[in-house]
Protein backbone atom coordinates (compact mmCIF):
# COMPACT_ATOMS: atom_id res chain seq x y z
CA UNK A 1 0.00 0.00 0.00
CA UNK A 2 1.38 3.44 -0.69
CA UNK A 3 0.68 5.58 1.65
CA UNK A 4 3.43 7.89 1.07
CA UNK A 5 1.34 8.72 -1.90
CA UNK A 6 -2.10 8.40 -0.24
CA UNK A 7 -0.66 11.07 2.25
CA UNK A 8 0.36 13.39 -0.67
CA UNK A 9 -2.74 13.28 -2.60
CA UNK A 10 -4.57 13.93 0.78
CA UNK A 11 -2.40 16.81 1.69
CA UNK A 12 -2.68 18.70 -2.03
CA UNK A 13 -6.48 18.08 -1.92
CA UNK A 14 -6.61 20.36 1.54
CA UNK A 15 -4.20 22.43 -0.01
CA UNK A 16 -6.37 23.05 -2.99
CA UNK A 17 -9.64 23.47 -0.63
CA UNK A 18 -8.47 26.20 1.48
CA UNK A 19 -6.99 27.82 -1.63
CA UNK A 20 -9.73 27.34 -3.24
CA UNK A 21 -11.84 28.73 0.12
CA UNK A 22 -9.37 32.24 0.57
CA UNK A 23 -10.05 32.90 -3.09
CA UNK A 24 -13.81 32.84 -2.79
CA UNK A 25 -13.74 34.41 0.61
CA UNK A 26 -11.62 37.39 -1.17
CA UNK A 27 -13.60 37.85 -3.88
CA UNK A 28 -16.71 37.83 -2.46
CA UNK A 29 -15.37 40.43 0.44
CA UNK A 30 -14.05 41.91 -2.81
CA UNK A 31 -17.09 42.65 -4.21
CA UNK A 32 -19.83 43.22 -1.37
CA UNK A 33 -19.71 47.22 -1.76
CA UNK A 34 -20.41 46.67 -5.69
CA UNK A 35 -23.27 45.04 -4.89
CA UNK A 36 -24.39 46.68 -2.07
CA UNK A 37 -24.16 49.67 -4.47
CA UNK A 38 -26.12 47.97 -6.73
CA UNK A 39 -28.61 47.02 -4.72
CA UNK A 40 -28.99 50.64 -3.29
CA UNK A 41 -28.90 52.40 -6.85
CA UNK A 42 -31.70 49.64 -8.06
CA UNK A 43 -34.11 50.58 -4.88
CA UNK A 44 -33.94 54.33 -5.68
CA UNK A 45 -34.53 53.46 -9.44
CA UNK A 46 -37.47 51.67 -8.14
CA UNK A 47 -39.10 54.36 -5.55
CA UNK A 48 -38.58 56.92 -8.32
CA UNK A 49 -40.37 54.94 -10.92
CA UNK A 50 -43.27 54.78 -8.98
CA UNK A 51 -43.84 58.64 -9.57
CA UNK A 52 -42.57 58.11 -12.96
CA UNK A 53 -39.61 59.36 -13.18
CA UNK A 54 -36.61 57.14 -14.50
CA UNK A 55 -33.78 57.33 -17.33
CA UNK A 56 -34.29 58.17 -20.89
CA UNK A 57 -32.54 55.81 -23.42
CA UNK A 58 -29.49 58.19 -24.01
CA UNK A 59 -28.44 57.86 -19.83
CA UNK A 60 -27.84 54.30 -20.04
CA UNK A 61 -23.95 54.53 -20.11
CA UNK A 62 -24.25 56.59 -16.56
CA UNK A 63 -27.05 54.84 -15.13
CA UNK A 64 -25.73 54.76 -11.80
CA UNK A 65 -24.97 58.32 -11.30
CA UNK A 66 -27.99 59.37 -13.10
CA UNK A 67 -30.48 57.61 -11.14
CA UNK A 68 -28.63 58.76 -7.81
CA UNK A 69 -28.83 62.51 -9.42
CA UNK A 70 -32.17 62.04 -10.11
CA UNK A 71 -32.79 60.82 -6.19
CA UNK A 72 -31.46 63.56 -4.67
CA UNK A 73 -33.17 66.05 -7.08
CA UNK A 74 -36.73 64.41 -6.77
CA UNK A 75 -36.93 62.73 -3.50
CA UNK A 76 -36.97 65.36 -1.29
CA UNK A 77 -37.82 64.00 2.16
CA UNK A 78 -37.69 60.56 3.53
CA UNK A 79 -38.55 59.60 7.10
CA UNK A 80 -40.13 57.11 9.69
CA UNK A 81 -43.22 56.69 11.30
CA UNK A 82 -45.17 54.20 13.19
CA UNK A 83 -48.88 52.81 12.87
CA UNK A 84 -49.89 55.39 15.27
CA UNK A 85 -48.83 58.39 12.71
CA UNK A 86 -45.50 59.16 14.63
CA UNK A 87 -42.40 60.01 13.58
CA UNK A 88 -39.59 58.03 14.80
CA UNK A 89 -36.22 58.24 14.68
CA UNK A 90 -34.07 55.98 11.57
CA UNK A 91 -32.96 55.99 8.31
CA UNK A 92 -36.12 55.17 6.44
CA UNK A 93 -34.19 53.83 2.92
CA UNK A 94 -32.30 51.37 5.15
CA UNK A 95 -35.69 49.98 7.10
CA UNK A 96 -36.12 46.35 5.82
CA UNK A 97 -39.67 45.30 5.26
CA UNK A 98 -38.94 41.78 5.89
CA UNK A 99 -38.52 42.20 9.60
CA UNK A 100 -40.44 44.83 9.71
CA UNK A 101 -43.38 43.00 8.88
CA UNK A 102 -42.38 40.23 11.49
CA UNK A 103 -42.51 42.24 14.45
CA UNK A 104 -46.26 43.28 16.41
CA UNK A 105 -47.96 45.71 14.68
CA UNK A 106 -47.32 48.58 17.10
CA UNK A 107 -43.26 48.20 16.91
CA UNK A 108 -42.78 48.71 13.33
CA UNK A 109 -41.18 50.98 11.57
CA UNK A 110 -42.67 52.17 8.15
CA UNK A 111 -40.55 54.25 5.95
CA UNK A 112 -42.23 57.20 3.70
CA UNK A 113 -40.87 59.10 0.98
CA UNK A 114 -41.83 62.05 -0.41
CA UNK A 115 -41.15 63.39 -4.22
CA UNK A 116 -41.72 66.97 -5.25
CA UNK A 117 -41.52 67.32 -9.36
CA UNK A 118 -43.50 70.66 -11.13
CA UNK A 119 -44.49 71.90 -7.79
CA UNK A 120 -46.71 67.95 -6.87
CA UNK A 121 -45.66 66.41 -3.89
CA UNK A 122 -46.29 62.75 -3.04
CA UNK A 123 -45.89 60.23 -0.66
CA UNK A 124 -44.36 56.88 -1.90
CA UNK A 125 -44.65 53.84 0.91
CA UNK A 126 -42.87 50.56 0.51
CA UNK A 127 -44.75 46.88 0.21
CA UNK A 128 -43.55 43.41 1.08
CA UNK A 129 -45.45 40.12 0.83
CA UNK A 130 -45.32 36.65 -0.56
CA UNK A 131 -46.26 35.46 -3.78
CA UNK A 132 -46.24 31.83 -5.32
CA UNK A 133 -43.33 30.91 -4.82
CA UNK A 134 -41.56 33.44 -2.82
CA UNK A 135 -41.60 37.22 -1.49
CA UNK A 136 -43.06 40.03 -3.70
CA UNK A 137 -42.45 43.41 -2.69
CA UNK A 138 -42.69 46.95 -4.43
CA UNK A 139 -44.03 50.57 -3.63
CA UNK A 140 -47.47 53.05 -3.86
CA UNK A 141 -47.30 56.52 -4.35
CA UNK A 142 -50.17 58.65 -3.19
CA UNK A 143 -51.06 62.19 -4.12
CA UNK A 144 -52.17 65.02 -1.58
CA UNK A 145 -55.35 63.39 -0.70
CA UNK A 146 -53.89 60.29 0.89
CA UNK A 147 -55.72 57.94 -1.40
CA UNK A 148 -55.44 58.28 -5.21
CA UNK A 149 -52.74 56.40 -6.44
CA UNK A 150 -50.50 57.85 -9.00
CA UNK A 151 -48.19 54.73 -9.57
CA UNK A 152 -47.04 51.38 -8.33
CA UNK A 153 -44.00 49.63 -9.20
CA UNK A 154 -44.27 45.49 -8.49
CA UNK A 155 -40.98 42.93 -8.33
CA UNK A 156 -40.51 39.48 -7.23
CA UNK A 157 -38.23 36.97 -6.83
CA UNK A 158 -39.27 33.83 -8.11
CA UNK A 159 -42.92 33.90 -9.84
CA UNK A 160 -43.42 32.09 -12.86
CA UNK A 161 -42.53 33.79 -16.54
CA UNK A 162 -45.58 34.93 -18.39
CA UNK A 163 -47.93 34.06 -15.31
CA UNK A 164 -47.16 36.16 -11.46
CA UNK A 165 -43.91 37.42 -12.58
CA UNK A 166 -46.24 39.50 -15.08
CA UNK A 167 -46.93 41.90 -11.72
CA UNK A 168 -43.96 44.05 -12.79
CA UNK A 169 -45.04 44.52 -15.65
CA UNK A 170 -46.26 47.88 -17.75
CA UNK A 171 -49.53 46.49 -18.51
CA UNK A 172 -50.53 45.38 -14.87
CA UNK A 173 -48.60 48.28 -12.81
CA UNK A 174 -50.66 51.44 -14.47
CA UNK A 175 -54.15 49.71 -13.87
CA UNK A 176 -53.60 51.32 -10.44
CA UNK A 177 -53.18 54.57 -11.17
CA UNK A 178 -55.76 56.56 -10.57
CA UNK A 179 -57.42 54.09 -7.95
CA UNK A 180 -58.11 55.00 -4.31
CA UNK A 181 -57.40 53.45 -1.06
CA UNK A 182 -60.38 54.88 0.84
CA UNK A 183 -64.42 55.01 0.34
CA UNK A 184 -66.43 58.11 0.22
CA UNK A 185 -66.91 57.98 3.78
CA UNK A 186 -63.13 57.92 4.18
CA UNK A 187 -62.86 54.16 4.82
CA UNK A 188 -59.46 52.84 4.26
CA UNK A 189 -60.65 49.69 1.34
CA UNK A 190 -57.22 49.79 0.20
CA UNK A 191 -57.14 48.25 -3.95
CA UNK A 192 -58.48 44.94 -4.35
CA UNK A 193 -57.01 43.01 -7.66
CA UNK A 194 -60.07 40.64 -9.22
CA UNK A 195 -59.92 37.83 -10.78
CA UNK A 196 -61.71 37.91 -14.16
CA UNK A 197 -61.71 41.33 -14.26
CA UNK A 198 -62.94 44.24 -11.96
CA UNK A 199 -66.29 45.64 -12.92
CA UNK A 200 -66.22 49.16 -15.00
CA UNK A 201 -65.44 51.93 -13.07
CA UNK A 202 -64.42 50.27 -10.40
CA UNK A 203 -61.98 53.35 -8.56
CA UNK A 204 -61.42 50.40 -6.12
CA UNK A 205 -60.70 47.65 -8.41
CA UNK A 206 -58.00 46.59 -10.85
CA UNK A 207 -57.52 43.36 -13.48
CA UNK A 208 -55.99 40.34 -11.69
CA UNK A 209 -53.23 38.26 -13.82
CA UNK A 210 -54.51 35.96 -15.87
CA UNK A 211 -53.00 32.21 -14.76
CA UNK A 212 -52.05 33.96 -11.71
CA UNK A 213 -53.88 33.98 -9.15
CA UNK A 214 -52.20 33.30 -6.08
CA UNK A 215 -49.51 36.21 -7.05
CA UNK A 216 -52.26 38.42 -7.66
CA UNK A 217 -53.77 37.49 -4.45
CA UNK A 218 -50.50 37.67 -2.54
CA UNK A 219 -50.00 41.03 -4.27
CA UNK A 220 -53.30 42.27 -3.14
CA UNK A 221 -52.91 40.93 0.63
CA UNK A 222 -49.48 42.75 0.57
CA UNK A 223 -51.16 45.85 -0.35
CA UNK A 224 -54.04 45.90 2.10
CA UNK A 225 -51.42 44.96 4.94
CA UNK A 226 -48.87 47.28 4.48
CA UNK A 227 -51.14 50.34 3.17
CA UNK A 228 -53.18 49.35 6.22
CA UNK A 229 -50.11 49.99 9.08
CA UNK A 230 -50.44 53.79 7.95
CA UNK A 231 -54.03 54.47 7.89
CA UNK A 232 -53.59 56.28 11.02
CA UNK A 233 -50.92 58.49 9.43
CA UNK A 234 -52.82 58.90 6.46
CA UNK A 235 -55.78 60.48 8.07
CA UNK A 236 -53.71 62.77 10.09
CA UNK A 237 -52.48 64.48 7.04
CA UNK A 238 -55.83 64.32 5.45
CA UNK A 239 -57.12 66.63 8.37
Amino acid sequence: MNTQGNTYTFLYAAIMVVVVAALLSFAAMSLKPMQDKNVEVEKKQNILSTVNIGLDAGDQDNKMKYIEDLYAKYIVDSYIVNTKGEKVEGDAFTVDMSKELAKPNDERKLPVFVSEKDGNKNVILPLRGKGLWGPVWGYIALEADYSTIVGASFDHKSETPGLGAEINTTAFESQFVGKKIFDEQNKFVSVSIIKGGAPKGDIHGVDAISGGTITSNGVDAMIQECLGNYVTYFKQHQK
